[in-house]
């Protein structure tokens, strides 16, 4: 199993760059594309990926989202199972686990995101 766990901007800028794969296929490509529809921009570059496990049978996103109250998480983890199935074989199983530590703060957004929304 391959584990990628992102706790700073430094691992940030690694996570947007590595390529975490699972039977071939780029897990970390598929998350840049979900799109948090409350900020437009994507799930990677506000930082709320935090880890990707990639095993044979199986790859696990953790992550978080800027505020208990998102009204769309739901919404995201679909996205996120949406796209991962699409890439993935038919008998790897998709989990996404939303935690809450550590807590999302601004500085976990790419240079990117941060600009976007005029934070830099």
């Amino acid at each position: 199993m391959q584990v990628l766990i992102v706790d700073d901007d430094a691992a940030m800028r690694a996570l947007l760059s590595s390529i975490v794969e699972s039977q071939g296929y780029t897990v970390i490509a598929a998350l840049a594309d979900v799109v948090d529809p409350e900020m437009s921009l994507d799930i990677v570059a506000i930082g709320l990926v935090y880890a990707v496990a990639a095993g044979e049978k199986d790859v696990t996103v953790t992550m978080t989202m800027t505020s208990a109250a998102c009204p769309v998480t739901e919404l995201i983890v679909a996205d996120i199972e949406e796209r991962l199935a699409t890439l993935l074989a038919h008998d790897v199983a998709v989990r996404v686990e939303i935690v809450w530590w550590p807590p999302w703060t601004p500085e976990r957004m790419s240079g990117r995101a941060r600009s976007a929304m005029g934070w830099d």
